[in-house]
Formats: structure tokens, C-alpha cells, sequence
């Protein structure tokens, strides 16, 4: 459905691969309004043009894999804005679109990975950055199924499970797909040596290990200088490509590329503050 013609998991065995950058600092840029606990899903439901022109510019920019806009798209969140869950549903696909649509406005192969954020960035008090929300796996499961089977239907390419801050909701999404045949990466949030929850990393990665629909696993949404000591505890535990897109704290320049490469990265690009000129520093020729 998007213009990629090589299935990624393909792609990533032969080549590194430029993602975009954070979603929320190109709308921000682009002067949206992104007060309020839903961010960039608030633009997609009021603006949806706004956020096809940003998936625009970081195509533009040369990603290679744009990254939706249902983040923190959920039924609870959205009812208090007054929208039914038909409406709800519906978003998600309305996410996939406009990624495609600007997959389709480039020359160069573009992946569409759909968004899945952590159960704390629904809630949005910042509880994705500590984890532990008290809720079982079986909960948390239950609270993320109806997100993961509408945006498998859309047909896009991948599932980006990100900004995960522990294993309990790791277990919990990869439940999920188990046995389905999707393709997903698994990102965590990590500080320092260990996921935001406190767990050893090498117990995170090793999750995405065992899980066949898992295609790449890696980091973001955290410090670059977290970045080579996650890609090498994963490295140590799963031969699966690697994955890194981290905020801008320091500047893109200043980012050790070549190690995280070494290290197995074959998913670059950024998070939050990471716009499209750093990325478009990352996909320039070397």
C-alpha cells in the first residue's frame, strides 16, 4: 500500500535505513497548536493536512521510513473530545493514509511504520518515562488490542511498537502478534543501562529475540548517549537489526553514526527535537 517495494525486514539485511524525525517538532515548526494532553493525535483528527505535510517535509528531507501519526491515539483519550469509537477507528487509518500519501510523494523507497505508543503516552502525564502503571500484562494487552488489530488492517508496513518503558508492556504487545505473521519493531525508552522501569536491558531485548514477527529492536525517544551501550546489550542477546532514534540534546553531528552502525544499527533517525534537516544531514552521502 505504500511505495516501498521491498518487504523492510528484506531491506534491512542489505542496507541502513533513514527514518524520520519527531512528528511533534515539525508540526510545532509548522505552527500547530499541540497544547492539551494529545499532541500531534489532536492534529490528526482537526488537521490531518498539517500532518501529511509534515510526513512531506521529512520525506522530502530523505527518510525512508515515515512513522504515523496514532501515537497516542485511543478510545478514552479521544471520547473526551466527544468522538464515538467508529470515529476512533477510523483515525487510525487516517494515520496510515496520510504517512503513504507522502510516501507517494517522493522518488526514493518509503516504508510506512504505524504507530503504537506506550500506554503512559494515552494517559499523557509523562508515566511512559517511568513505566509500571500498575496494570497487568493481561490488562495492558487487553488495553492495546483494539489499537494493534486496526492498525494491522490498514496494511502498513510495519508496527512500530515504541517508546515501550518496560518489559510488562513488551509482553504484553508482543502477545499480541503472536502467531498473526505481522512485522513490528519493539523500541524501548531506556535511561542509562536499563529500561525506564528499572529492567536489565539485556532481559528487554531478549524478549524481541524470541518473537519471529519482531524485524528490528532497538531505542528512542532517549539520550544519545544512551544509544551504543542499549545497540550493544542487544547485540549481545539477538542477531536482529538494530534500531536507534534518539532526542536532539547535542546535535546531529555530534552522534557517534558510524558506531551504532558497527553495533548493528539499521534503523537511524530521530525523535523529539529532531527535525528534517537533521535528517536530512543523516541521509546525505557519506
Amino acid at each position: 500500500m505504500s511505495r516501498a517495494l521491498t518487504p523492510l525486514a528484506d531491506a534491512l539485511r542489505e542496507r541502513t535505513l533513514i527514518l524520520d524525525g519527531g512528528l511533534g517538532t515539525q508540526l510545532d515548526d509548522q505552527g500547530c497548536d499541540l497544547s492539551g494532553g494529545l499532541w500531534s493525535a489532536r492534529v490528526l483528527a482537526e488537521q490531518p493536512e498539517q500532518v501529511a505535510a509534515a510526513h512531506t517535509a521529512y520525506a522530502r528531507a530523505g527518510a525512508q521510513v515515515l512513522i504515523t501519526a496514532s501515537y497516542q491515539v485511543g478510545y478514552a483519550a479521544f471520547a473526551r473530545l466527544g468522538y464515538d469509537r467508529r470515529r476512533t477507528t477510523a483515525l487510525w487509518g487516517d494515520a496510515v493514509a496520510l504517512a503513504d500519501r507522502a510516501a507517494r510523494a517522493v522518488e526514493h523507497e518509503v516504508w510506512v511504520a504505524a504507530s503504537v505508543g506506550p500506554y503512559g503516552a494515552v494517559l499523557a502525564d509523562r508515566s511512559e518515562y517511568r513505566g509500571r502503571y500498575g496494570l497487568s500484562v493481561r490488562e495492558l494487552a487487553a488495553f492495546h488490542r483494539p489499537r494493534v488489530e486496526a492498525l494491522l488492517a490498514t496494511g502498513a508496513d510495519v508496527l512500530a511498537l515504541e517508546t515501550v518503558p518496560d518489559t510488562d508492556e513488551a509482553r504484553a504487545l508482543l502477545s499480541l502478534l503472536a502467531g498473526t505473521g505481522a512485522r513490528a519493531w519493539l523500541s524501548y525508552t531506556v535511561a542509562g543501562e536499563r529500561t525506564r522501569a528499572g529492567q536489565p536491558l539485556a532481559e528487554a531485548f531478549a524478549l524481541a529475540a524470541a518473537a519471529p514477527e519482531v524485524i528490528a529492536v532497538g531505542v528512542n525517544c532517549c539520550a544519545a548517549s544512551d544509544v551504543l551501550p542499549a545497540l550493544e546489550a542487544a547485540a549481545r542477546v539477538t542477531s536482529k537489526p538494530l534500531l536507534a532514534y534518539p532526542n536532539d540534546t547535542s546535535g546531529t553531528a555530534d552522534w557517534p553514526l558510524a558506531q551504532w552502525r558497527r553495533a548493528g544499527a539499521r534503523l537511524i533517525g530521530g525523535c523529539c527535537g529532531v527535525g528534517p534537516r537533521r535528517i536530512a544531514a543523516l541521509a546525505a552521502p557519506t
